[in-house]
């Protein structure tokens, strides 16, 4: 039988610009964090149907949340080379599921509506592997 979880629990983690990991999960809203598999197509003359290859995995991440000032110090400041991110989609209570690994911070993102609350957004690129494991 299935075990499904509410998104409400979603725990992520991201390095500050010193290295030290700082949870970001009571100003998210979303978390998205697609993995694909690049092919490489090797179908040749004479062939019906096109032939692939496996290729490298590639992740992302974009997550969005309500702005906060002490979170925009976290982000904000000279980059490090890499983050660590640690990614539980059923939160981070013991025997749960989580994702981890290193990142680049690609986008950082402040929205300002003139009739709605501040928001932020940020996008991520994975490098490296992902490990799954539990917390």
């Amino acid at each position: 039988m299935p075990t499904f979880v509410h998104g409400k629990s979603t725990d992520f983690e991201l390095d500050d610009t010193g290295g030290t990991s700082r949870s970001l999960a009571n100003t998210l809203t979303s978390v998205d964090f697609p993995e694909t598999i690049d092919t490489g197509e090797v179908t040749a003359f004479g062939a019906t149907s096109k032939a692939y290859l496996v290729g490298l995995r590639d992740a992302t991440i974009s997550v969005s949340g309500l702005w906060d000032a002490t979170i925009d110090g976290y982000i904000i400041g000279t980059e490090p080379a890499t983050r660590t991110f640690i990614f539980g989609p059923a939160g981070s209570t013991g025997g749960n599921v989580k994702y981890t690994g290193e990142c680049i911070l690609t986008s950082y993102s402040i929205s300002n509506p003139v009739a709605d609350v501040v928001t932020y957004s940020l996008d991520l690129q994975v490098t490296g592997d992902v490990t799954r494991t539990t917390y």
